[in-house]
Formats: C-alpha cells, structure tokens, sequence
C-alpha cells in the first residue's frame, strides 16, 4: 500500500510489517555486547531522516530515578523544588510533567502537597509497580498518567523474567490493560531498548501498543530507555544502539506520533545530553532528565542541559526561566547538602571561572571573548576570575571589580597602583610555597589592609 506523508510530502511504501520473532534462545548481541571488553559500536551505514517534532519538552525524574540513586528528599524538599522547577519550566510548560513514586507516606504527601500547588505544568505523574492494586492507588491519588516498567531486551526478558518473548509481550499487554481499565494513561517503560532485538520485539510489541490504543482510545506512550547508556548519536550507526534509528523507527515502523515518544538516557558513556538532543532531533518530543543529572550509576541527563539545549535548537526560550537554574543549584548545595563537582557546566561553582592570565586580561576588555555566553543576564551568575599566580594583573583586577560591582568610570584598570600591591602579595604567597587558589573571603581582607579604599568605591 502507497500513502502520501504529509510530514515529509512524499509517497511512501506502507507494506513493510514485523510480527513478533519469538526466539527459543535470546539474542544477546555477543558480538557488540562481550562482557569482558568495551562495548562495539558498529555502522551500516544507513541514515534515517532528521525529523524534528513540531513541539518539543522537558519531563522530569527527579523524585523517582534520581531518588534511588541518592537518600530520599524531604517532603519540604520536594515542594521548593517541584516550585522552582514550575518557575523554570515558564508559562508554555517545557518543563511539562514530573514523576514520583507512590508508596511511602512521604511519597503520598509530597504528591499530595505538589498536587495542591494547582500548577498546569508540570504535571504529576507517577510510577509504579505493575499490579491492579497499585493502579487503583494511582487512580485514588489522582494521579491521569503513570508509568510501567516493560523491560524490552533479551537480557531481561529471558534472564530477569524467565520468560519467552511472546510471554512477555502478552504479560505487558494485560498489565496495560489493567491501567487502561481503571483510567490511567499508559506510559510504557521501555528498559534497556538499546540492547533489544528493534524488529523483533521491539516493533512488534509497538504495533500491539497502537493497535490497543486505538481499541480503547485512550493515549500510550513509550518512553525508549537507555538504560546503560549504550546510545549512540552518530548517524549511519547500526542498531540497537543507534539513537536515531531507534526514535525512526518507533516513529515510521510503528506508527506512533512524536508527542507520545519519550527518550530516558543514562550517562554510562558520557552522551547522555547528546543522545537526548540527538532523540528530540529524530522525532521524540520529550526527553526525561533529573535536576542536576542525578540518578542511577552515572546518573540521568541533566535536567538544566536540556534547558540550554532547547533554546539552542529552538533558538529561544519560550519563556522559561533560565536563571532559576542557578537557584536550583544554590538550593542544593545550601539547604539539601549535595555538594556540585564546581567545575560542572552551568552550575558548578567555577563552571565561568577563569584561571589563565592571558584569559583574564580578555575578559578585562570583553567578557565575550571568553565567557560562553552572558551568564549574569541568563543564568544570574556573573563571569568569575580566579586569583592564583597565573592570573596577572589583569585577573585580579577583573577579580576587583566583578566582586565589588564596579562599573563605568568605578571601574578599576589592570594597571592602578592599588592592583599593583595586591599583585605583589599573591606573588609572595607562591614563592613562598602555595598552590592553591586564593579564596574571595581571604582576599577581601587583603584588600582590606592593602588598599582598603577599594571598598568605598563598591558603596
């Protein structure tokens, strides 16, 4: 059959079908996936479409995938952050839905609490285990959306499970049937899809989704996990790990449109952000991120990445409110404890932080020259110059007047006398020994005794 794609305006061939390939012996891809070596990545070298979606978002697991990797938040905890990520995710939604776990009582008041914010964005959605009774307490909590664990590959489908594919699949299909039946909306989990047979399983389990979901009506995503961050961006990659060709093919094999496709990326590798990026480029909408990356293992994708990835690809905002980011971390590291690895992008403590001399003098005549873009104005964090015995006059004068908020005609030049002496008690400092950087505390009461002046200019 021949039908025209009004997405693509071409004609395309329709006739292509993949049933369920139900294997007596699993296919643990050996040949990419040896134990004892690193994994292979291997190309075929056919290249799938760029095809992003009209609308693109932001889902988060902060208080479920993020909560095992770490000790539980506080219920307090949860309601500020759950806050400033409504503030961050601006009036549009990008940051469109927030998932919880349902079982402890701190679990039920935080969601409790969260839910009487009456906030449109971000929904509250849960995750739970795969029985009727924990859809009909998903179901009492109000909660429209919940997600269920469909493990895809043969590692766990034979392993795990001790099942056979086609067991699994008709498992999964009557657990989904019991959400369905009491109301919730379907968000099927599927784990470890970078090392699942695609047309063997994966395709064909699709295909049933859509098929029920036109029976019943009622929406089902998938949400395509890369459990151990097995992903890879590049094009012309084979699958299973081929990131693009995975999202294709959920899209244009199995039918189902973009808004009800969802990539969950794991860190293993370090391509959690770009594997993300790389869904939302093929026709995912949503990709499913943690504040600060925190998760499992290596952790998931950093929430706050993919804010600053959405405005590149999108080349806007959309009304999101960036510097919330750095509330958000602030928020972490004051009132949570967690300490933030400082030179870690857009929230680290040192993230616009130069060291170099030669860096410094150019931030002196034009902060762009090395700064990645205005992080006083997007992210409220203003472009820092650390003083050690590299940085020059230069450093500390950009020091001097960033700490003290000197502009104009207050501004302080690299070659005043008052920078001169500072200089010449950071020179001492290392000659006579010292190899770590000058803290501002320890500096301001140099500055103090030294040049004490400096601090009227800052009134």
């Amino acid at each position: 059959m021949i039908v025209f794609n009004k997405k693509t305006n071409t004609l395309e061939q329709t006739k292509y079908k993949h049933s369920l390939q139900d294997v007596k012996e699993p296919n643990l891809y050996r040949d990419l996936f040896n134990y004892d070596e690193i994994p292979k990545c291997t190309f075929n070298h056919r290249k799938v479409p760029m095809r992003p979606a009209d609308e693109i978002w932001i889902t988060d697991t902060t208080f479920r995938d993020g909560q095992q990797a770490r000790a539980p938040y506080t219920v307090e905890q949860i309601l500020r952050l759950f806050d400033l990520l409504h503030k961050l995710g601006g009036p549009k939604g990008i940051i469109r839905q927030c998932e919880f776990f349902l079982y402890s009582d701190r679990d039920k008041e935080a969601v409790y609490k969260c839910l009487e914010r009456g906030y449109k964005y971000p929904e509250v959605t849960s995750w739970i285990r795969a029985t009727k009774e924990d859809f009909k307490l998903a179901k009492n909590m109000g909660m429209k959306e919940s997600g269920i664990l469909v493990s895809c590959s043969d590692y766990h489908i034979f392993k795990k499970l001790n099942m056979t594919r086609k067991q699994a699949l008709e498992h999964y299909l009557n657990i989904i049937k019991s959400a369905i039946e009491v109301g919730i909306r379907p968000r099927c989990h599927f784990e470890d899809i970078t090392r699942a047979d695609f047309y063997g399983f994966i395709v064909p389990f699709a295909l049933e989704l859509k098929k029920l979901m036109e029976e019943t009506k009622m929406p089902i995503k998938i949400r395509a996990c890369d459990t151990l961050g097995y992903g890879v961006p590049y094009p012309g990659a084979a699958l299973p790990r081929s990131v693009p060709g995975i999202i294709y093919g959920l899209n244009h094999y199995a039918g189902f449109p973009s808004e009800l496709i969802e990539w969950h990326g794991h860190n293993d590798f370090y391509k959690a952000v770009v594997n993300s990026a790389t869904a939302w480029l093929y026709g995912a909408s949503a990709v499913n991120c943690s504040l600060l990356g925190i998760g499992e293992r290596t952790g998931n994708t950093p929430l706050e990445a993919m804010v600053i990835e959405y405005a590149q690809l999108r080349g806007t905002t959309d009304g999101m409110d960036t510097t919330v980011i750095t509330e958000i971390a602030e928020y972490y590291e004051k009132e949570i404890g967690y300490r933030i690895p400082s030179r870690t992008p857009f929230v680290g403590k040192y993230f616009n932080v130069t060291r170099a001399g030669i860096h410094a003098d150019g931030l002196l005549k034009d902060e762009e020259i090395y700064n990645i873009f205005n992080t006083s104005k997007l992210l409220n964090k203003p472009v820092g110059v650390a003083v050690n015995q590299t940085c020059g006059l230069a450093g500390i004068a950009h020091w001097v007047n960033s700490h003290f908020g000197l502009e104009g005609e207050k501004r302080i030049d690299k070659k005043d006398e008052r920078i001169k002496k500072i200089k010449e008690w950071v020179d001492e400092q290392y000659k006579n020994g010292r190899v770590t950087s000058i803290g501002d505390e320890e500096l301001e009461e140099v500055i103090r005794k030294l040049t004490p002046d400096i601090f009227d200019l800052g009134i």
